[in-house]
């Protein structure tokens, strides 16, 4: 899908908006909508009990449209079946008619009845698209397909019907290739586990934004969720509602970087560079334990998302996001609180010279332990099976890239003392294998840890030090065994979202 030619820059871009509105939410609504600036009191300080179905923030209660349980989900407002499946069709059509006049090479997209007769077909294989076409532009046009669902009121696991069939759509009537396996995991599945938090961070801009959200608002919710705009544009009242939050417990974050040096090795010792870098990266993490009148009874009530990029001629690309899709909240005395249950990842990493993408099921925990008087810890572990590609950036006598099932662990923990200092640390691990790749050819481990500390300054104001440290063992036949080290010291700004790091009281 070369066409949608910078997704990765656009899912930065828009949620840098995204984040400009989500962490000045008392500015933002009071100049839309006349709030005040005083602080509202939580449903469960109030009124103990059941979840709330009302905004709690400041400002007046947006259109919130109601919910039905279903037997595949929670519906919710005004919903359509039959409007989605048209827009993903004529969105995949329109792509094509694009394709075919500008995208080289232009025979791809050439689809004609035999060609679709003969890919319906085909049985499914790993095709040899560019590492970025199939591990973020696929996703990314599975998240449209999932999104104009999702915003119709559909339920996620209805609205997955649609990037499922978005994508086998796609691969048999939208290319003359055969149709591809490891696409049908990164459009179908990986595309709603990216769609949705897109979607639910769209929502929460226009729920801040009272009955009728402001112009600034509708933008930046369209700009993050397309297809949420598209349809509150087209359809008027009928999908005006905002999808229920049920106000859940957030931590926002968008950090700037600089850095001036770094360490690479490349089958070899390390060594030092001067690179001078600036970075940016926008981090939410949403629904997190600890709130008595908020409950996981959705696919992705807890998600953790996150977007970077750096500048420069080694530009590079993050994104990560998983989500608990079924499980629920548990407690441990009165100072431990958390969730468990399965979890759904989408993750594309790209350091300067190798990246890894995988789209994963785990199971796992989210927890937040109250360890003393103003001292807690919020921690995720998972461990699951994923469909990974891997490989180097360029490399002589080495294939680029390599697809596998691949068995991967992540933890990732947060030391919050006093809502003033945060010691942060995530590590990521991905041993991506042969089995269910293109060709029996060796495998690959990438290890990659991120540990920081910083200190909030002044209000929502912190500033810190980042450290980054990414590791490639790969394994080719027919080819040396390959060691990739690289390590990145950033000195960093962030703006937060409120006067804290997160942390949920009880």
């Amino acid at each position: 899908m070369p066409s949608l030619k910078k997704p990765g820059h656009h899912l930065l871009v828009v949620t840098g908006v995204c984040a400009l509105v989500m962490l000045l939410p008392t500015r933002s609504v009071a100049s839309e909508s006349g709030a005040t600036n005083a602080p509202a009191l939580k449903s469960s300080e109030a009124t103990p009990g059941p979840r709330p179905t009302t905004y709690e923030g400041p400002g007046p209660q947006p259109k919130v449209g109601s919910s039905e349980k279903t037997a595949t989900g929670e519906t919710w407002g005004e919903r359509s079946y039959v409007i989605p499946l048209v827009e993903v069709v004529t969105f995949a059509a329109l792509l094509n008619l694009y394709d075919r006049n500008y995208t080289e090479p232009r025979d791809i997209y050439r689809t004609s009845g035999n060609t679709f007769e003969h890919n319906v077909q085909t049985v499914p294989k790993v095709d040899s698209d560019l590492f970025q076409i199939n591990q973020l532009y696929h996703p990314y046009q599975g998240a449209m397909y999932f999104g104009f669902a999702r915003s119709a009121g559909l339920s996620y696991w209805q609205s997955l019907l649609y990037s499922l069939g978005g994508s086998e759509l796609w691969e048999t009537a939208g290319e003359t290739d055969p149709p591809s396996f490891n696409d049908h995991v990164a459009s179908g599945l990986g595309g709603s586990f990216l769609g949705e938090p897109l979607f639910r961070m769209a929502s929460l801009v226009l729920e801040g934004g009272g009955k009728q959200p402001g112009f600034l608002r509708e933008l930046a919710a369209t700009c993050v969720s397309p297809p949420t705009g598209i349809n509150r544009l087209a359809f008027g009242d009928r999908f005006d509602a905002v999808f229920p939050s049920h106000n859940p417990p957030t931590f926002t974050r968008l950090r700037l970087g600089l850095s001036t040096q770094a360490r690479e090795a490349d089958n070899g010792p390390l060594k030092t560079y001067d690179r001078q870098q600036a970075s940016v990266d926008f981090a939410l993490a949403y629904g997190l334990p600890g709130k008595a009148s908020y409950t996981y009874d959705r696919p992705f009530d807890y998600f953790n998302f996150e977007a970077a990029a750096g500048s420069g001629k080694d530009t590079f690309q993050n994104i990560m996001c998983r989500g608990l899709l079924l499980g629920t909240d548990y407690d441990v005395g009165d100072s431990y609180r958390g969730l468990w249950g399965l979890y759904g990842s989408y993750d594309y990493l790209s350091p300067h010279t190798f990246r890894v993408s995988s789209t994963a099921l785990s199971l796992g925990t989210t927890a937040q332990w109250l360890l003393l008087p103003g001292v807690a810890l919020q921690y995720t572990a998972l461990g699951g099976i994923g469909y990974a590609a891997a490989g180097t950036i360029s490399g002589p006598g080495e294939r680029n890239y390599r697809y596998g099932t691949t068995p991967q662990g992540l933890l990732a923990a947060h030391l919050v003392i006093a809502d003033r200092v945060l010691l942060d640390m995530t590590a990521r691990e991905y041993y991506v294998t042969d089995w269910t790749g293109a060709v029996v050819d060796g495998h690959e481990q990438i290890s990659r840890v991120n540990a920081g500390l910083t200190v909030r300054v002044y209000g929502q104001h912190a500033l810190g030090i980042q450290f980054v440290a990414t590791t490639r063992d790969a394994s080719a036949v027919g080819a040396a065994d390959r060691q990739q080290k690289e390590q990145i010291i950033s000195v960093v700004y962030n703006l937060l979202g409120d006067d804290g790091f997160g942390v949920v009281g009880w």
